[in-house]
């Protein structure tokens, strides 16, 4: 049997003005400011679409949600709308960064939290309020506290590029060296730098795009003295967006670079 494909959901989210942060997929974040909650996947029905979205919307507010979530001839395991209303439960709101994948009757949850008993109870009690034919995985972490001067410091914010290149404009250089500022305070922890684009054009375009704008940045930041092997280099092109596509100001978002610290 053809097990439903659901919830495949990406999110990033950033500091907000209060400081706090929180995210995740599909799920998981306290979503502030611009950010957005996107859901995608595939649905067996329209019945479950609009229980997904509904509740999604319940937890973050109506305006924060985005719905890329299609239907198709997939099969979902007995109860697994029911089950599914347990997986979006309001404890997600603890993960930051994150993202919730379900498919059929596997959970993957991933993202970051504020400590290993937070990390050890959420998967757990997910795990506890379904029958056993579920299996939940837990990828969650615990948050390094360097990731968080890094939220502050970019805020929501997007590091700026010329249309189209990987030549920085001078509002994205302005950004960098306040950054390049904060990565100077972290005692030789490694930070991962992220590129992303939005969907326009074609896909292995926008990834090598993404990556040469995320090198671009790297390069300014050993420019003001960063050491270059604490700083690697990722694009994702447009594989997670956090805004529609279909409108200018969602890809404007979606086109960002990020900053991960690693553990």
């Amino acid at each position: 049997m053809n097990h439903a494909k659901v919830l495949a959901v990406s999110l990033a989210l950033w500091c907000a003005a209060s400081g706090a942060q929180t995210a995740v997929a599909t799920a998981g974040a306290q979503v502030l400011g611009p950010n957005q909650v996107v859901v995608a996947g595939t649905v067996p029905d329209e019945a479950t679409r609009v229980q997904v979205v509904s509740r999604l919307r319940e937890l973050y507010g109506a305006d924060r949600v985005v719905d890329h979530l299609t239907l198709g001839a997939v099969v979902a395991p007995p109860q697994w709308s029911q089950n599914l209303q347990k997986v979006l439960s309001p404890s997600l709101k603890q993960i930051s960064r994150g993202q919730l994948s379900v498919q059929g009757n596997i959970i993957d949850l991933k993202g970051e939290v504020s400590n290993e008993a937070v990390r050890q109870q959420m998967a757990s009690d997910m795990a506890a309020s379904l029958n056993p034919t579920y299996t939940v995985r837990n990828g969650l972490r615990v948050a390094a506290q360097e990731q968080s001067l890094v939220d502050q410091t970019l805020g929501n914010r997007i590091v700026e590029f010329e249309a189209g290149s990987a030549v920085l404009r001078p509002a994205g250089t302005s950004i960098l060296d306040e950054m390049a500022l904060a990565l100077s305070r972290l005692k030789g922890k490694k930070v991962e730098v992220i590129g992303h684009t939005d969907a326009q054009g074609g896909r292995v375009a926008n990834v090598a795009l993404s990556l040469a704008r995320a090198q671009s940045v790297k390069t300014y930041l050993v420019s003001k003295g960063l050491l270059a092997d604490l700083i690697g280099t990722t694009g994702l092109g447009p594989d997670r967006p956090v805004a529609s596509n279909d409108t200018d100001e969602g890809r404007a978002r979606n086109r960002r670079i990020e900053f991960r610290v690693e553990p």
